[in-house]
């Protein structure tokens, strides 16, 4: 997926310059105000911005690469139709929300999705990697693989808990949310996330016997 997925190219529109690592915070509220006015370059950028972000996320919940990359999607396309309504607050955060909670949707009309093996997980993310751009396995000093394997065992790991508790774990600990906002994402009280998280990594450390 890429900004040019969406119907919002306009020549005329102020080019705003940011990297793919995102942008400051003043910045992005500049980007947002001027997209809420129309300018959709702005958006384009906003989109740049997050979309891995946003990919990771999906991915993590749902365990389903597919899934993930139609509700990355989604979460934009919402995001674009739901401009107006945003104030202020944490642009992130919510983009989060619409995400997260297009997630929660996906999972309750599923139910469950299968859980792929190792090999499996390799193979589907060397095919996508070249869609979104992202550092295939091939060619890893051996250190690096190690880790990149690290990942696959911690993703597959991931998969065996509860939808409620995969969701902290992304949120805080790979999405590097505080408190505060992973609770705003999840519409929970900071009591219930903390006490959500500590059970999630207690259950996580099991699973990986470590």
């Amino acid at each position: 997926m890429s900004a040019r997925s969406y119907p919002m190219e306009n020549s005329a529109t102020k080019d705003h310059s940011l990297t793919h690592e995102g942008v400051s915070k003043d910045s992005e509220g500049e980007l947002v105000l001027a997209a809420q006015k129309g300018d959709v370059q702005a958006f384009n950028q906003l989109v740049l911005s997050y979309q891995d972000r946003i990919y990771s996320l999906t991915t993590r919940i749902l365990g389903d690469y597919n899934l993930a990359e139609d509700i990355t999607q989604n979460t934009f396309l919402t995001a674009y139709l739901n401009l107006p309504r945003f104030r202020n607050g944490s642009f992130r955060a919510w983009l989060y929300r619409i995400a997260t909670n297009a997630c929660y949707d996906e999972y309750r009309r599923n139910k469950r999705y299968p859980v792929l093996s190792i090999e499996d997980e390799i193979a589907t993310e060397d095919r996508i990697s070249a869609l979104f751009n992202f550092s295939s396995s091939d060619g890893l000093p051996e250190s690096e693989l190690e880790r990149h394997e690290l990942a696959l065992v911690v993703r597959q790991a991931l998969k065996q808990l509860d939808v409620d508790q995969r969701a902290v774990i992304v949120l805080v600990d790979q999405q590097d949310l505080d408190y505060q906002q992973a609770a705003e994402v999840l519409g929970i009280p900071i009591g219930t996330l903390k006490s959500r998280l500590a059970r999630a990594r207690q259950q996580l450390r099991q699973l990986l016997d470590i």
